[in-house]
């Protein structure tokens, strides 16, 4: 029980990589916010960790609205009075290659996946300030550090996550904020359904242990940098992709 009544938002936590982390939060104890735009099916993330009662509420978010941002950290704090943990894994794609790519695809993929952490971790900050710690996650990716093929946009956003990263771990390191991202590879989860079957194949077959990622692989990863067993790991970049970077 590493996350002890630890309270814990986990923003897209209704599928995926998102509800893996949530469910893994629960199981090691902690409080949870299952956040997410898709109100049909929040119940059903709340009801999949087999928390106790008491232990994790939904919370309806567009990361893209900072009144809703705002709700979403008030029904934290109304629900157990601290913030000690933000998971930022919202994240969308809408792929295309540079000269096809629209500015309303650019501009989707930049308010979801940077902006929407700008405003949930500013809206969080404040209390980890107060409080005096906190651990903000978020989820980069490796495409962030070496980028791909029709996905300008997400890279983008991606590489732009370490640098906040970086830039938060320093602000808010002496007030006893810690900072981290996480660079999962390719995991199986919806997110890569826009990718064309062979062009996923050639990806797996660039990843030394020959296979997809799971969601409980990242999510394990997430409990532990939000653990004290990580009480000294500020600023990291941490890839979790079965060694495709080599």
């Amino acid at each position: 029980m590493r996350l002890k009544d630890r309270v814990a938002i986990v923003t897209g936590a209704a599928g995926g990589i998102g509800l893996a982390t949530a469910k893994r939060f629960a199981s090691e104890g902690a409080r949870v916010v299952v956040a997410d735009i898709d109100p049909a099916r929040i119940d059903a993330a709340v009801a999949a960790l087999g928390a106790g009662p008491g232990q994790a509420i939904g919370v309806r978010v567009d990361v893209t609205d900072r009144a809703s941002v705002d709700a979403m950290v008030a029904a934290a704090k109304q629900a157990w009075g601290r913030v000690d943990c933000l998971v930022n894994n919202a994240g969308i794609t809408l792929d295309a290659r540079l000269v096809k790519m629209t500015p309303e695809q650019f501009d989707r993929v930049i308010d979801v996946n940077l902006k929407g952490v700008f405003h949930c971790t500013q809206a969080v900050a404040d209390t980890m300030i107060l409080q005096g710690s906190g651990v903000i996650l978020n989820a980069s990716s490796v495409v962030g550090l070496y980028g791909n093929f029709g996905q300008t946009n997400y890279a983008a956003t991606k590489a732009g996550l370490i640098g906040f990263t970086k830039t938060w771990a320093r602000e808010l390191g002496p007030k006893g904020i810690r900072v981290a991202a996480v660079c999962p590879g390719f995991v199986a989860t919806p997110i890569l359904d826009t990718i064309p079957e062979a062009v996923m194949q050639k990806m797996v077959d660039k990843v030394p242990l020959g296979r997809l990622g799971k969601p409980e692989e990242i999510a394990s990863v997430y409990a532990f940098l939000a653990s004290d067993d990580a009480s000294y790991i500020n600023g990291a970049v941490i890839e979790v992709s079965g060694g495709i970077m080599l």
